[in-house]
């Protein structure tokens, strides 16, 4: 069973709080009031939540407002009759911290990776201390041959806070790397909900109709950027292609 994910750990309140602990009879902590929330949100997506999460918990939603949104370059955006059917950007160069993940299940990879990623924003870093989030959460799939099947391995990242691009702090974990990308170009396009494997690839399909054959459009790898976390309703996505060239 996988992990809960990065997503889900934030945007609670105390009334959430409170309906998750009405069956349990014993007087809580903070601490063991916020575990306890996660933990029924986690059996919602069938994952777990260990005990040791419990210091990450309640650092990240004590942050849950300071995220730092990833700077763009808007390049073009493409409606029709005012829906936005995808935007071409390009991100600029800087570091990620990525983990590598291949469980049986693409939600099971990203959730294993999310969870090591969340330690090393909350103090398992070299710095010592809380690094900041950043939204999107990107994680990037590799097709396999056939070019619908996804590849077991998925690439989990998130890019350092502005504060740390020159100086990355060190993760504690060894699955967790820092890793210097060059800008890329992407086609993005939104969607609402859940980020499973048969959503992922029906928003590639639908997206390939859309921009129709090109040459200039990877087809063997594409990035999935989560905004929100799982208590949302219609919680917002994006399925990005890349562009070979910038």
């Amino acid at each position: 069973m996988a992990l809960i994910s990065l997503e889900d750990l934030d945007g609670l309140d105390d009334e959430q709080l409170d309906d998750d602990i009405t069956d349990n009879p014993e007087p809580m902590d903070e601490d063991e009031r916020l575990l306890a929330h996660w933990q029924a949100v986690a059996s919602t997506h069938q994952v777990s939540v260990p005990q040791e999460m419990t210091g990450p918990i309640q650092e990240m939603t004590r942050n849950n407002q300071q995220r730092e949104p990833l700077p763009f370059t808007p390049i073009s955006c493409h409606e029709k009759m005012g829906e936005v059917l995808y935007e071409e950007r390009v991100y600029p160069a800087g570091h990620w911290a990525s983990v590598t993940s291949g469980e049986d299940l693409y939600e099971q990879s990203i959730s294993m990776a999310f969870m090591k990623l969340m330690r090393f924003i909350c103090k398992e870093n070299s710095a010592g201390r809380y690094l900041g989030m950043t939204v999107p959460v990107v994680s990037h799939v590799h097709m396999m041959e056939d070019g619908n099947t996804f590849e077991k391995d998925v690439q989990t990242s998130i890019f350092l806070p502005a504060e740390f691009q020159n100086n990355p702090p060190q993760p504690s974990d060894p699955d967790i790397t820092i890793v210097h990308r060059e800008p890329i170009r992407i086609v993005a396009r939104p969607f609402f909900g859940t980020t499973t494997e048969e959503t992922v690839g029906r928003q590639i399909s639908q997206l390939w109709e859309i921009v129709g054959v090109t040459d200039n459009l990877r087809r063997d790898d594409y990035m999935v950027a989560v905004y929100e976390n799982p208590g949302v309703p219609h919680r917002r996505n994006e399925i990005w292609f890349i562009r070979r060239n910038l």
